[in-house]
């Protein structure tokens, strides 16, 4: 069984030893120095979209480079895990600990993130821009209507799978690639960003994420969902006072 999840990092970082492990410079092409790890701008790349796209150019250099019978994504600072302690170093899931659950289910999902009060649409056009989630779906009404129900579902849903994390066998890879790539390829061609902040500007990446759930959901997936940790420290006074603001404050145009 031959696993590689890839580690998605923009610079120097503690990395897992285990070998289903590989590190990927994210938006290699242009950076100001080479991490040593495997770069995204080889090959077949759209590394230098990496500013709009985030950990998405490293899945698509995957996909259009990496030879595996389980591809996955996991980020420098967020990790798979089945285990809990307080040395995270050794809390990221091993290939032992992935081959029983791989035998079962043909994708592992990091835990559903819970919004409460809520939807998955209000939440998105409350911190970023309504118009990135309302042309994505007028491109799915137009290329694949299939996925129209499961997508209206996803975004009256008050929790889903985030951060563009997964496992997944290749053949089904490629299928959700080939397919979330054609929709972020066409929104943004529609889109204009000239306008966003640095942040909004990783628009593609944020879309990615809402995605995922609506290709599982019309797929009808076989899945599993597992913890994940966090190898740094979050403020969530801020988080939890960033997210009141954007309550009151309203929608964002």
């Amino acid at each position: 069984m031959n696993v590689k999840i890839l580690v998605a990092t923009h610079k120097p970082y503690w990395m897992p030893e285990d070998e289903i492990y590989l590190p990927v410079q994210v938006g290699a092409a242009g950076a100001a120095s080479d991490l040593g790890y495997s770069r995204d701008d080889s090959g077949d790349n759209i590394s230098s979209k990496n500013k709009n796209y985030c950990e998405l150019t490293g899945l698509y250099w995957a996909w259009k480079n990496l030879d595996a019978d389980y591809v996955g994504l996991a980020h420098y600072r967020r990790h798979f895990t089945l285990r809990k302690g307080s040395d995270k170093k050794n809390l990221p899931i091993t290939g032992e600990e992935l081959k029983p659950l791989l035998e079962n289910y043909d994708v592992l999902l990091p835990r559903k993130r819970n919004y409460f009060i809520d939807t998955t649409y209000d939440q998105y056009v409350h911190a970023h821009h309504k118009e990135d989630l309302d042309t994505t779906e007028a491109i799915l009404k137009e290329r694949c209507p299939e996925y129209l129900d499961a997508y209206n579902r996803v975004m009256k849903s008050t929790s889903g799978h985030r951060f563009n994390m997964f496992v997944m066998k290749k053949d089904m890879f490629d299928e959700y690639c080939s397919w979330l790539f054609s929709i972020l390829f066409e929104l943004e061609k529609r889109l204009d960003i000239s306008n966003y902040s640095a942040y909004d500007a990783r628009v593609f990446g944020f879309v990615g994420e809402r995605l995922l759930d609506v290709w599982i959901m019309t797929n009808k997936a076989n899945y599993k969902d597992i913890p994940y940790v966090f190898m740094e420290k979050q403020n969530w006074f801020i988080k939890g006072g960033n997210f009141i603001k954007r309550k009151i404050k309203g929608e964002k145009r």
